[in-house]
């Protein structure tokens, strides 16, 4: 039996409009598929209901049309499908791997703080450069996680990253990486060093992290491509799929591209977008050109 043709997907977050960055996302997303004989999906990665808005989703379909770039029909919008990532949750919850946090970012500051001062040593950080959660609510008793639930505190769920990893002792932690040329190595990822990540919020079921999971698995994605800066959190992305029994794809993480100061191209640094580009003259051709595809 022949097996199924590979499965890629470009999913950016309309909390925005798309840049240069983006277009060179999908467009490595494009050819790879194209070469592979794969079919390429567009997610739409809209968790954030304060930031994501209608009329960047539309720019995005707009945008993408633009330079030309094909999908696969039946686009997946992540904020159509909280069910499937409370069940997710749901099933770590089960195995004792979550825990609530109501910790605001000011007392995790005050109690990294507070650790650097007994230690006298820095803190670990996170590949983010982040303090790691010093763990302050695990110890919190019963009664007084009831009380703060009962009372709507706002907060967090997190992984309980040490029990996370004895559930999955013994196993070798690790997926395939493969470049342009089709070459392929094993890596083994290290998710001890994020600590104990934020998996959900009190109104949000989900994270990137443990939304990006469910949906590979579910869109039966097998081979994800995204820029250099994501390539830490694999760590954490591989772990929550042996945890939850789904099929670790392939990855290959494409350059990051940068202006003309040396910074990464972003929406929050409001980087020149392929709207204005394109008010500017500029052509979808002209654009691949400019990126590298020809």
């Amino acid at each position: 039996m022949a097996s199924s043709p590979p499965v890629f997907r470009f999913a950016p977050s309309p909390n925005g409009r798309l840049h240069l960055g983006h277009a060179y996302s999908a467009l490595v997303n494009e050819r790879l598929a194209a070469r592979l004989r794969g079919k390429l999906l567009l997610r739409i990665e809209d968790i954030d209901l304060t930031r994501c808005r209608p009329e960047f989703e539309q720019a995005i379909h707009d945008d993408l049309a633009w330079l030309g770039i094909s999908f696969a029909p039946q686009v997946r919008r992540q904020s159509l499908h909280f069910p499937d990532y409370r069940q997710a949750l749901g099933q770590l919850e089960e195995m004792g791997l979550i825990y609530h946090c109501f910790c605001s970012r000011q007392e995790v500051k005050d109690a990294v703080r507070r650790c650097e001062a007994e230690a006298g040593t820095p803190w670990p950080r996170d590949p983010d450069g982040a303090p790691l959660y010093p763990g302050t609510c695990r110890a919190l008793g019963e009664a007084e996680l009831r009380r703060r639930r009962e009372a709507g505190e706002p907060h967090v769920l997190r992984l309980a990253m040490d029990r996370a990893l004895a559930r999955v002792a013994g196993e070798t932690l690790s997926y395939r990486l493969f470049d342009e040329a089709g070459e392929e190595r094993d890596i083994r990822v290290d998710p001890a060093r994020w600590g104990d990540v934020v998996l959900a919020r009190k109104d949000v079921p989900t994270s990137y992290h443990l939304s990006v999971v469910v949906d590979d698995a579910l869109q039966n994605v097998s081979h994800v491509v995204r820029g250099k800066d994501l390539e830490a959190a694999t760590d954490i992305h591989v772990l929550l799929q042996r945890l939850l029994g789904l099929a670790v794809p392939r990855y290959h993480f494409h350059r990051l591209l940068s202006d003309e100061t040396g910074q990464k191209l972003a929406k929050s640094r409001l980087s020149r977008s392929l709207a204005d580009l394109r008010a500017d003259g500029a052509t979808p051709e002209a654009i691949r050109r400019q990126l590298g595809f020809t």
